[in-house]
């Protein structure tokens, strides 16, 4: 960290324990008023923080400058930390606290998630919450030191004795005699003696906390590693369950506090929270598939051939165009279809219009397979990567999630909106049971092509049929949906999800889609890359 943050550890003495007085800072961590903004208009939107706030401050003397100071050492980009001297001596505890954590290879290593995130640091602040009230509770005795001692110099706790007379009424009385009052001049002798034995006292004190706080730092130090890593671990897991699900970091930064918290909640406790990381694994292998396409190719390159498409021409064809004598060869031979082009093999990239998923969840979809990983998580993995290929080409999303005929919903995502995360998680959440149909799904995935060609002309959707079933369909169904994909153009992929049945030659799946994979390792998210290439 700073400099200074590594010399504070000074105030464990006496030297550095005296020096502190009452008129000290408060705060060990030094802030501007931009900085209190933060924490107060952070704190104003935390229940967690407030509530925590109260319970502390009602126990221990200073517990809420103690907060101020953890959140702004996380938050702050390059966070200093007062000389002991500086501080009050009632709040050298707390800059003992804070010293041992930002001092510590754990707390540096949270600081990569909570600098400049208000958020992040109110979490690691609440991460702390356990550790920060042991740490209170070895300081206690210290604390109570210093407090004594902070009231033993504030002034002779009998001087407002010595100026009120026996009844009490506030009003100083002269003896009834013509001279000074003999009590009170001998009062008046006494004073100075009484200041000095309540600056010995002070002093006593002083130095007695100084011993307190020495002795509690061991514990402090080792109680601020191991918490600092405890919510280093807990910042890093609800930042990779967030990219998992894809949720930006702009998105996040205009979320409400609390809005935010209950989001990270949902996810750890949903009901496919336990797969996040395979649904993140997904979404990393589509971006990945992305990348892979060549531009202006229909596949991936594997030589060079022979022809006349010049958006395919090798560079080195062009030079004879710099050339007036080879201008004319350069021409009998594009005119021959001879010239050097960049060959390429694989498909192509055609949809133009919704990228349509069907995902089956009737009540065999809900069996574990390999791995403890369901067959539903696998499917709702395979569709938000689908999701995120089909935002990434400016396409429109549709989820549809089916099992018998009458049990159908449909989730929309327009490439013209955003996503939005709580629409994405009732999409990935939500789970019907039953049986299983073909018909009804696919008729939906169809009308909505048809309704989409209407209204915008767009053709050539692409559906993906996910399921581990084999169902019929009836021939009058199968002539319109043959008809169907003839007008509009889309194109269908299946997914036979640990399902050998309904991938088998001569099954109904087979026969409806253009392109047919069977995945029967749930963990190999690779097993569906090449959907991802040529969708």
């Amino acid at each position: 960290m700073t400099a200074a943050a590594g010399t504070a550890g000074t105030g464990t003495g006496g030297t550095a324990a005296a020096g502190a007085g009452a008129g000290g800072a408060a705060a060990a961590v030094v802030a501007d008023r931009f900085d209190r903004f933060t924490w107060s208009d952070t704190r104003a939107q935390s229940a967690g923080l407030r509530e925590l706030a109260a319970e502390l401050t009602g126990r221990h003397a200073g517990a809420g400058d103690l907060l101020t100071d953890v959140f702004l050492a996380a938050y702050k980009a390059g966070p200093r930390v007062r000389e002991a001297a500086e501080m009050d001596a009632t709040r050298l505890v707390n800059h003992r606290i804070v010293t041992e954590l930002v001092e510590s290879a754990e707390f540096t290593e949270l600081r990569r998630e909570t600098v400049g995130d208000p958020y992040a640091a109110a979490m690691a602040v609440l991460a702390l919450a356990g550790a920060l009230r042991r740490m209170l509770e070895r300081g206690r005795e210290a604390q109570d030191m210093a407090e004594r001692a902070a009231a033993g110099t504030a002034g002779d706790p009998g001087a407002a004795d010595h100026d009120r007379d026996d009844d009490g009424d506030g009003d100083r009385h002269e003896s009834l005699g013509d001279g000074p009052d003999p009590d009170d001049a001998a009062s008046e002798d006494a004073a100075p003696d009484l200041a000095a034995d309540a600056a010995q006292r002070a002093a006593e004190a002083a130095d007695a906390a100084a011993r307190a706080l020495a002795a509690a730092v061991p514990g402090i130090r080792g109680e601020a590693g191991n918490a600092a890593a405890k919510a280093d671990r807990a910042a890093r897991e609800e930042a990779a369950l967030m990219r998992s699900w894809g949720v930006s970091g702009g998105e996040l930064e205009r979320m409400p506090f609390d809005g935010r918290a209950r989001l990270a909640e949902r996810l750890r406790t949903g009901r496919l929270a336990q797969w996040s990381e395979l649904i993140g694994r997904f979404r990393q292998m589509a971006a990945a598939e992305r990348a892979r396409k060549v531009e202006n190719t229909t596949g991936e390159l594997v030589g060079v051939t022979l022809g006349d498409d010049l958006s395919r021409i090798v560079p080195s064809e062009l030079a004879s165009l710099g050339l007036p004598e080879l201008r004319a060869v350069f021409a009998a031979r594009y005119a021959a279809g001879e010239l050097m082009l960049f060959d390429s093999q694989g498909e192509q990239n055609t949809g133009r219009g919704a990228v349509v998923a069907c995902v089956d969840t009737s009540h065999s979809m809900y069996a574990a397979g390999p791995g403890g990983v369901t067959r539903e998580a696998w499917a709702k993995a395979c569709a938000l990567a689908l999701l995120d290929q089909a935002r990434a080409a400016g396409r429109d999303f549709v989820g549809i999630l089916f099992s018998a005929a009458d049990r159908i919903q449909v989730f929309r995502f327009p490439a013209a909106e955003p996503a939005g995360i709580a629409r994405t998680l009732d999409f990935a959440e939500s789970f019907l049971g039953g049986g299983t149909s073909y018909q009804a799904p696919l008729t939906v995935a169809a009308d909505l092509l048809a309704a989409e060609y209407d209204d915008a002309s767009r053709m050539r959707g692409d559906i993906v049929m996910i399921t581990d079933d084999e169902c019929g369909v009836t021939e009058r169904w199968t002539r319109d949906w043959n008809d169907a994909k003839r007008r509009l153009g889309f194109r269908v992929f299946g997914v036979a999800v640990g399902a050998p049945r309904a991938a088998a030659a001569g099954s109904v799946l087979e026969a409806l889609c253009d392109n047919l994979r069977s995945v029967e390792d749930f963990t190999d998210v690779h097993a569906a890359a090449d959907l991802f290439r040529v969708i």
